[in-house]
């Protein structure tokens, strides 16, 4: 099969299409052939090296955490899945036309959904939830400021918190409000929009009950100051450096596979409650393009189709 294979660490040049060995099937995988998968901020740390070893990786690699894909055998002990099932799932080695995955990391893709729009999504809308719901532990009625709201994973936390009966403020840049204040269509009496790049506006905020921080930076560091005592910091990208000099608590979170959850949320995208952007999408042989795009911060995810 034909994947991309990192064999150093560095800029975009290290990646490569190259012929490997198709994958092994173990007791309770199933092998997919990937039709799209999508880049996401954690691959371009790893081609860059500043999280290969945070993330265990070994050269050679093949990164990739989205899978949108066909089933095409099950291994040993595994039921339920047949040959041509459309599947979704976080899972690993995604940049190639074959990858292996859990069987019980393994979603169906929502009929209304193409290859594209389901790679897309696994990684951060998993990412967004669990940091709402399994990181800060939300509770109906909390004041939730959410830092990047309009990213990938921002937009599902906006999501999650707003269904679970928190009142959500978005903190995003002043260019991106009109955008933002899409997010909180049909729950506009708990939700309005902050620009975190000006200082005043994060002043005026006091005694939340909990910051969803998906950016980092000083903004991060003045979201602190926004807590009532004992509130949560949650993040997925690292505390402040000063967080332990508040009282709040601090929770990181690293999202993990949730078949499950990851369709519930599918769906809710499926039936239009959700929008993930795409600002491309491309072929998997012009994966150089795409992670030079997505370094560029763009406005959606960047797809790629393998097949």
């Amino acid at each position: 099969m034909k994947a991309v294979v990192i064999d150093g660490f560095g800029g975009v040049d290290q990646l490569h299409i190259q012929n490997v060995d198709d994958p092994e099937v173990g007791r309770g995988e199933v092998l997919v052939r990937v039709r799209a998968t999508s880049v996401n901020p954690i691959d371009l740390k790893i081609r860059n090296g500043s999280a290969a070893k945070r993330m265990g990786v070994e050269l050679p690699a093949i990164l990739g955490r989205d899978l949108a894909g066909d089933v095409v055998r099950a291994g040993e002990g595994v039921v339920g899945f047949e040959k041509g099932q459309r599947v979704m799932a976080m899972a690993n080695g995604t940049y190639a036309e074959l990858t292996t995955a859990k069987a019980d990391v393994l979603a169906p893709i929502p009929e209304k959904l193409s290859y594209e729009q389901a790679a897309a999504l696994p990684l951060v809308l998993l990412t967004g939830a669990q940091l709402i719901e399994r990181a800060i532990k939300v509770e109906p009625g909390w004041t939730v400021l959410i830092l990047g709201a309009v990213g990938s994973v921002g937009r599902s936390a906006v999501h999650v918190a707003l269904k679970h009966g928190a009142k959500v403020i978005a903190g995003v840049h002043t260019s991106q409000v009109k955008e933002a204040e899409s997010l909180g269509h049909g729950n506009e009496d708990r939700f309005h929009v902050v620009s975190t790049d000006d200082p005043k506006q994060l002043e005026l905020l006091h005694d939340l009950d909990a910051v969803a921080d998906t950016v980092n930076g000083p903004t991060g560091a003045r979201a602190l100051k926004t807590l009532k005592p004992g509130g949560v910091f949650g993040t997925v990208v690292g505390p402040p450096a000063d967080a332990a000099q508040h009282n709040v608590r601090v929770a990181a979170l690293q999202s993990v596979p949730d078949a499950s959850r990851l369709y519930e949320l599918a769906d809710d995208v499926a039936r239009g409650e959700l929008n993930i952007p795409i600002a491309n999408i491309l072929p998997l042989d012009q994966v150089q393009d795409a992670h030079r795009e997505a370094e560029n911060h763009p406005s959606g995810k960047i797809v790629l189709k393998a097949a």
